[in-house]
């Protein structure tokens, strides 16, 4: 355990900064923008290129992880919104809550610790499931935040947006471009090699500053609720969710699906299960912000999986890592 924690640490650390950062007033909120602009648009597009190219397609082409990994975020999905729903609570905020109990936060956190954990093939599953979330997931909970709205429109318009978002979004393109150059075997020119590296080597560290900054400036926002206090039943149940049931529904399905005759190694099982006991994905603070949601609990339900988590992740670690 204490080997594991060795490695975890400095990425939590990371996350405490950035967060003490923000709250302290050494890093402006007016910069957290560019912050995440810089990460989602350039450096881990770069860090996913190029784990893309440096993994054997079949792994990135891996049916097995796909539709276990899909099976278990629809399930999740279905089960947060069911028990968030309430006369507060309506589908904006429940769909968004979903969203951060089934979405881990893999791009930004996930697969530079499990690589560091694990080594680089532990890169393949975990893209995987972050192309998952990020086209399937997140477009389903977008258009459910539509369903408050009256009329289909309300829910087609939604779902419409939604998909234009995944296209827009730098990260699935990134994914395809890199498996592109690992099916064809091919290699950037020097300078174009050395650039995109330096861009790479960027993003963990800045990701996870900018993680912490993002839950500071969401908090530091979120003083007037339209619903009143935000209460601990409001945030703590999906926090939970995220944290125990994910995993464990990720290892009881997958390891279901293997009896069953799913192709899946052990390893990539185990990267499925440690990628679902990730904390939530900090962007969906921001979608929320979008869509108009409860970011206050939307932020307070992060924070909480984020901080918790570098016990919980520890652990699970701890337990399935030969």
């Amino acid at each position: 355990m204490l080997e594991v924690l060795r490695v975890t640490f400095p990425f939590f650390a990371l996350v405490l900064c950035g967060y003490l950062a923000a709250r302290k007033g050494l890093l402006p909120l007016e910069a957290i923008p560019g912050l995440n602009g810089f990460v989602l648009f350039f450096a881990l597009p770069c860090m996913l290129f190029r784990f893309g190219a440096s993994t054997p397609i079949a792994q990135l082409l891996d049916a097995g992880v796909f539709f276990t990994y899909l099976l278990c975020a629809l399930v999740m999905v279905a089960f947060s919104v069911a028990i968030s729903l309430n006369e507060r609570i309506r589908w904006n905020d429940a769909s968004l809550g979903a969203l951060v109990a089934a979405f881990p936060n893999t791009g930004f956190m996930g697969v530079p610790l499990l690589v560091a954990l694990l080594g680089p093939e532990a890169a393949g599953p975990a893209i995987v499931t972050i192309l998952v979330d990020m086209v399937i997931t997140s477009s389903l909970c977008v258009a459910l935040s539509r369903m408050d709205a009256a009329g289909e429109h309300g829910v087609a318009g939604a779902a419409h947006k939604a998909l234009a978002g995944v296209v827009r979004n730098p990260m699935p393109w990134a994914i395809s471009l890199g498996g592109a150059f690992s099916f064809l075997n091919l290699e950037l020119v020097g300078p174009v090699a050395k650039t995109v590296g330096l861009l790479a080597d960027a993003a963990s560290p800045v990701a996870l500053f900018t993680i912490g900054a993002v839950l500071a400036r969401s908090q530091m926002l979120a003083h007037e609720r339209p619903h009143g206090p935000l209460r601990w039943g409001d945030y703590w149940p999906i926090a939970l969710i995220k944290l125990l049931l994910h995993p464990v529904l990720v290892l009881l399905v997958a390891g279901a699906a293997v009896q069953m005759g799913v192709l899946l190694t052990p390893f990539a099982l185990m990267v499925m299960v440690l990628v679902a006991a990730l904390p939530s994905a900090s962007n969906v603070s921001l979608l929320a912000e979008r869509l108009g949601a409860d970011n206050g609990r939307i932020a307070r339900i992060i924070l909480v999986t984020t901080s918790t988590a570098f016990l919980t992740f520890s652990g699970a670690v701890a337990l399935l890592k030969p």
